[in-house]
This record gives structure tokens, C-alpha cells and sequence, in this order.
């Protein structure tokens, strides 16, 4: 059985199999973890996404790491928040469950995920964290994983651990 753990790092520089990107639906790069990541991979991960031809909100797609500690990124996009009568949590989850499926299917062990729409998409963190943590628990395999919520705060990471210590 492996473990779900959140800690506050830049995930940029975990040695994971992949790696979660909260992209934008251009997969062009983009502010915050999004640039972060394609600044570090380099600009072959820019030519790999284009080719892919964007990707719509809560669905996701995958690519090499290129200059990243990591094999693979994983692209998924949020969604913005609009008060939460949007469909605003199923997207969300989508966005973990679709990553989740994509690892699952290459049979990777490892992965780390952003604080998916917490940023400059305004999801309120505590009901982010909500559906992210309860989203991961309830996918079929994912008890095969060691899943890392890479938390750009201790104050996130402390959301984080009170959803995984309640459960």
C-alpha cells in the first residue's frame, strides 16, 4: 500500500514519475505553478504542448518532463471559480480522476500534484482541498500510488493534513 502525504515544496524539483501542471486550457504556459513548470522543463515542453492543441477544463493530457527531476507532466485545468454553482466540483475532481486514469494507465508509482485552482482561479482552498483529497481517496487503484499534494504553503499543507487526518 502506498501513502498520500502533503508537504510544502516546489514541485518543480520532485523526483516523482509525474508531476501535476495546473495549466491553462492553451497548455502554453502560463503564471504560477503553470510557468513554473515550463520554465524549468524548458522550451521542449512548450513545442510538446502545442502539438497537442490545448486541453478543455477538468480533462488531462501528458507529456515528457524534459529538464524536470520527474518522467512525465501531467497537464490538467482547473476551473475558475464562479461561486460554486458552475459545475465548479466536478470539474475539479475530473481534473484529479483524469490525471490519476493517466498515471494508473502507464502504471506509474509515483505523482505530485499542485494545489489545483487555489490560485489566480480564486477556488476557495479549504473546499478545494475537500475535493481534491475525497477525489483521490475514492479512485479505483489509487492505492498502488505514493501521491504527494505539493503545497506552495505550510498554511495549504495545513489544509491538507487536517482533510487526510480526518479521514
Amino acid at each position: 500500500m502506498a501513502g498520500i502525504t502533503a508537504i510544502t515544496t516546489d514541485i518543480t524539483t520532485l523526483k516523482v514519475d509525474a508531476i501535476v501542471n495546473a495549466a491553462n486550457n492553451s497548455l502554453l504556459g502560463g503564471g504560477g505553478v503553470d510557468g513554473a513548470i515550463h520554465r524549468a522543463a524548458g522550451p521542449e515542453l512548450l513545442e510538446e504542448c502545442r502539438a497537442l492543441r490545448g486541453c478543455e477544463t477538468g480533462q488531462a493530457k501528458m507529456t515528457a518532463a524534459y529538464r524536470l527531476p520527474s518522467q512525465y507532466v501531467i497537464h490538467t485545468v482547473g476551473p475558475v471559480w464562479q461561486g460554486g454553482n458552475g459545475g465548479e466540483a466536478e470539474l475539479l475532481a475530473n481534473c484529479y480522476r483524469n490525471a490519476l486514469g493517466l498515471a494508473i494507465g502507464k502504471t506509474l508509482t509515483s505523482i505530485a500534484f499542485p494545489a489545483i485552482s487555489k490560485g489566480v482561479y480564486g477556488y476557495p482552498p479549504q473546499e478545494a482541498t475537500r475535493v481534491a483529497v475525497d477525489t483521490v481517496l475514492s479512485v479505483k487503484g489509487v492505492s498502488e500510488l505514493d501521491i504527494i499534494f505539493a503545497c506552495f504553503s505550510d498554511d495549504v499543507k495545513r489544509l491538507y493534513d487536517e482533510r487526510l487526518n480526518g479521514r
